[in-house]
Protein backbone atom coordinates (compact mmCIF):
# COMPACT_ATOMS: atom_id res chain seq x y z
CA UNK A 1 0.00 0.00 0.00
CA UNK A 2 2.41 2.53 1.42
CA UNK A 3 1.65 6.69 2.09
CA UNK A 4 -1.20 8.66 0.85
CA UNK A 5 0.52 10.98 -1.70
CA UNK A 6 1.54 7.66 -4.03
CA UNK A 7 -2.60 7.32 -4.59
CA UNK A 8 -2.82 10.85 -5.22
CA UNK A 9 -3.50 12.37 -8.28
CA UNK A 10 -0.83 14.33 -9.93
CA UNK A 11 -2.63 17.00 -11.43
CA UNK A 12 -3.71 17.78 -8.03
CA UNK A 13 0.14 17.72 -7.24
CA UNK A 14 0.66 19.58 -10.44
CA UNK A 15 -1.61 22.16 -9.70
CA UNK A 16 -0.50 22.88 -5.87
CA UNK A 17 3.17 22.88 -7.29
CA UNK A 18 2.06 25.87 -9.70
CA UNK A 19 0.28 27.85 -7.19
CA UNK A 20 3.40 27.29 -5.15
CA UNK A 21 5.44 29.01 -7.27
CA UNK A 22 3.27 31.65 -8.56
CA UNK A 23 2.47 32.54 -4.54
CA UNK A 24 6.79 33.42 -5.17
CA UNK A 25 6.41 35.44 -8.15
CA UNK A 26 8.01 33.33 -10.62
CA UNK A 27 7.70 31.82 -13.58
CA UNK A 28 4.83 29.14 -13.93
CA UNK A 29 6.02 27.89 -17.03
CA UNK A 30 9.27 26.43 -15.09
CA UNK A 31 7.18 23.60 -13.14
CA UNK A 32 7.07 21.92 -17.00
CA UNK A 33 10.51 22.24 -17.14
CA UNK A 34 11.92 20.58 -14.28
CA UNK A 35 9.25 17.80 -14.65
CA UNK A 36 10.28 17.11 -18.21
CA UNK A 37 14.02 17.57 -17.10
CA UNK A 38 13.31 14.74 -14.09
CA UNK A 39 11.18 12.36 -15.51
CA UNK A 40 11.94 12.62 -19.58
CA UNK A 41 8.56 13.20 -20.22
CA UNK A 42 7.39 15.44 -23.27
CA UNK A 43 5.66 18.36 -23.44
CA UNK A 44 2.99 16.43 -24.90
CA UNK A 45 2.97 13.86 -22.30
CA UNK A 46 3.01 16.36 -19.59
CA UNK A 47 -0.18 18.21 -20.91
CA UNK A 48 -2.02 15.24 -21.26
CA UNK A 49 -1.45 14.02 -17.31
CA UNK A 50 -1.65 17.03 -16.01
CA UNK A 51 -5.47 17.03 -17.11
CA UNK A 52 -5.80 13.08 -16.38
CA UNK A 53 -6.66 11.45 -13.06
CA UNK A 54 -3.44 9.53 -13.27
CA UNK A 55 -1.52 8.79 -9.56
CA UNK A 56 1.81 9.90 -8.63
CA UNK A 57 2.33 6.09 -8.11
CA UNK A 58 1.72 5.54 -12.19
CA UNK A 59 3.08 8.95 -12.93
CA UNK A 60 6.68 8.50 -11.69
CA UNK A 61 6.47 4.56 -12.87
CA UNK A 62 5.51 5.47 -16.10
CA UNK A 63 8.12 8.20 -16.54
CA UNK A 64 10.39 7.67 -19.70
CA UNK A 65 13.34 7.94 -17.87
CA UNK A 66 14.44 9.49 -14.46
CA UNK A 67 17.25 12.31 -15.02
CA UNK A 68 20.90 10.37 -15.01
CA UNK A 69 21.70 13.70 -12.21
CA UNK A 70 19.01 13.23 -9.54
CA UNK A 71 21.95 12.14 -7.63
CA UNK A 72 22.71 15.62 -7.22
CA UNK A 73 19.58 16.95 -5.71
CA UNK A 74 20.48 17.12 -2.27
CA UNK A 75 18.90 19.18 0.94
CA UNK A 76 16.06 19.24 2.90
CA UNK A 77 12.80 19.10 1.98
CA UNK A 78 9.32 18.87 4.66
CA UNK A 79 12.23 18.40 7.24
CA UNK A 80 13.91 15.12 5.58
CA UNK A 81 16.59 14.99 3.70
CA UNK A 82 15.76 13.95 0.18
CA UNK A 83 19.16 12.02 0.00
CA UNK A 84 18.26 9.83 2.78
CA UNK A 85 15.20 8.55 1.67
CA UNK A 86 14.82 5.13 1.18
CA UNK A 87 11.63 4.34 -0.42
CA UNK A 88 12.33 4.65 -4.05
CA UNK A 89 8.68 6.23 -5.16
CA UNK A 90 9.10 8.53 -2.01
CA UNK A 91 12.34 9.68 -3.08
CA UNK A 92 11.16 10.49 -6.69
CA UNK A 93 8.48 12.81 -5.26
CA UNK A 94 10.45 14.44 -2.69
CA UNK A 95 13.84 14.79 -5.13
CA UNK A 96 10.47 17.05 -6.99
CA UNK A 97 8.99 18.86 -4.10
CA UNK A 98 12.65 20.17 -4.01
CA UNK A 99 12.94 21.18 -7.69
CA UNK A 100 9.70 23.29 -7.23
CA UNK A 101 10.84 24.57 -4.50
CA UNK A 102 14.19 25.48 -5.25
CA UNK A 103 12.10 27.11 -8.13
CA UNK A 104 9.84 28.78 -6.02
CA UNK A 105 12.53 30.77 -4.03
CA UNK A 106 14.17 32.46 -7.03
CA UNK A 107 17.11 29.84 -7.82
CA UNK A 108 18.29 30.26 -11.36
CA UNK A 109 16.87 27.33 -13.34
CA UNK A 110 20.36 26.53 -14.88
CA UNK A 111 21.06 25.70 -11.27
CA UNK A 112 17.76 23.66 -10.52
CA UNK A 113 18.92 21.58 -13.36
CA UNK A 114 22.41 20.41 -12.06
Amino acid sequence: MGHKIYEMEFSRIYDAYVVKVARKNQDVKLVDTIIMWLTGYSEDDLNALKSSDVSMRTFFDEAVHMNDNTHLIKGVICGVRVEDVEHPLMQKIRWLDKLIDECAKGKSIDKILR
